[in-house]
């Protein structure tokens, strides 16, 4: 049930983002029970190909740990992480990550890559997904919908 709860603070994120035009994924840093950092993407809003909703909340997380090290925090987001957000999430210490959907077009968890537990790299991170994926995914879908509909890449 803790899971649920945070995906779906994580989920109202993935709305925020939809609002503002950017794909609706969120996440959300939780240290000792306590969300520490929410975000969404931001890639369109700050043109910065690096705007991921998980590359911002780990700046976040970290800005309010005072410390780039988040091995006592916990991340959440609603699609798998792609390569450049396993790495971050690796450089960062995180102990554990619980994702919404699969990703098959970029996931680094589980999909495509295993990122996060390939044992040639220094840190290895648990990860648990299809945490309320169908509703996670059903964002996505809805958005490219839209998008498409309305004749947008």
């Amino acid at each position: 049930m803790m899971h649920e709860e945070f995906m779906r603070l994580a989920l109202a994120q993935a709305r925020l983002a939809a609002e503002e035009e950017e794909v609706p994924v969120g996440a959300v840093v939780v240290h000792e029970g306590r969300v520490i950092a929410a975000a969404h993407n931001q890639r369109e809003q700050l043109q910065d190909p690096t705007a991921h909703a998980e590359m911002v909340a780990i700046t976040q997380a970290a800005a309010a740990r005072g410390s780039w090290r988040l091995n006592d925090c916990l991340l959440y987001v609603t699609l798998e992480p792609c390569p450049m957000c396993a790495g971050a999430i690796v450089q960062a210490r995180l102990p554990y990550v619980i994702y919404g959907a699969a990703d098959p077009k970029a996931g680094a968890v589980d999909t495509l890559y295993h990122l996060l537990s390939d044992s040639r790299l220094n840190h290895r991170v648990d990860t648990t997904g299809g945490v309320l994926a169908a509703e996670a995914g059903a964002l996505l879908s809805e958005f490219f919908r839209r998008q498409r509909a309305a004749g947008k890449k």
